[in-house]
C-alpha cells in the first residue's frame, strides 16, 4: 500500500521548537493553524547562506511549505509573516506555551481556535501586557480545545483579583493531564524569585 504525498502551500504557522538533525539541517516542530503541530526536515538550514536560516525563529507568524508522506515531512519553504518582539519574562511565558503544545496535542490534530488563542497570547506578550491575564487565557483555551475544560464559561481573564484562584485551578489540571513538571515552569518560578 503506497501513500500519497501530501502538499502543502503557506500554511499559517508558527515554530515550536527546532533540534540540530544531521550535519546540516534542523527538524522543527511547527504548530500549523489547519494542520496542527508537524514534524518537518528543514534541509541545509543550519548553513550560514540559507535563506531559511533567518526566517526559521520561535514566536514568530511564518507562511510555510511542506511536503512528504512520512511522519516527518520536509520542509520546501518558509517566509516570515510579522514580527513580535517579546523579551524578558514574555520571552519565558512563551516558552512555556510551546512546551504545553508541544506536550498535549496529538500530532497532525488541527486547533485552528486555539492557533488563534497562541497568536493573540503572543501579541499580548509582545504588547507587554501582563503575562499572567495572556497565559491563563491561553491555558484555559488550550484546556478546552483539547476536551479537559475546566468550567463552561470563560472567567474575567484580565480581573486580577480572580488570577490567583484561575491559576491554582488551571495548573492543577495542567499537572494531572503532563505528569510530569514542564521545564519552562520551573524556570519561570525561579526568575519570579528575582
Amino acid at each position: 500500500m503506497s501513500r500519497r504525498t501530501l502538499r502543502v502551500q503557506d500554511a499559517e504557522a508558527y515554530l515550536l521548537h527546532s533540534s540540530p538533525w544531521r550535519e546540516t539541517s534542523l527538524l522543527i516542530q511547527a504548530f500549523a493553524r489547519e494542520h496542527g503541530v508537524v514534524s518537518l526536515a528543514a534541509r541545509g538550514a543550519k548553513r550560514p547562506y540559507s535563506v531559511l536560516r533567518p526566517v526559521l525563529s520561535a514566536f514568530q507568524p511564518l507562511a510555510i511549505s511542506w511536503s512528504g508522506a512520512g511522519e516527518v515531512k520536509t520542509l520546501t519553504r518558509a517566509e516570515c509573516a510579522g514580527v513580535h518582539r517579546l523579551s524578558g519574562r514574555a520571552h519565558m511565558s512563551a516558552w512555556y506555551m510551546n512546551e504545553l503544545l508541544l506536550r498535549l496535542l496529538p500530532r497532525e490534530d488541527p486547533h485552528p481556535v486555539l492557533f488563534d488563542a497562541y497568536d493573540a497570547a503572543l501579541r499580548r506578550l509582545a504588547s507587554q501586557q501582563p503575562a499572567a491575564s495572556a497565559l491563563r487565557r491561553f491555558e484555559w483555551m488550550l484546556l478546552h480545545e483539547t476536551g479537559y475544560g475546566v468550567e463552561n464559561d470563560a472567567p474575567d481573564f484580565d480581573d486580577p483579583a480572580l488570577e490567583p484562584q484561575l491559576r491554582r485551578q488551571l495548573r492543577e489540571r495542567l499537572d494531572e493531564l503532563l505528569g510530569r513538571p514542564l521545564q519552562t515552569r520551573k524556570v519561570l518560578m525561579e526568575l519570579q524569585r528575582y
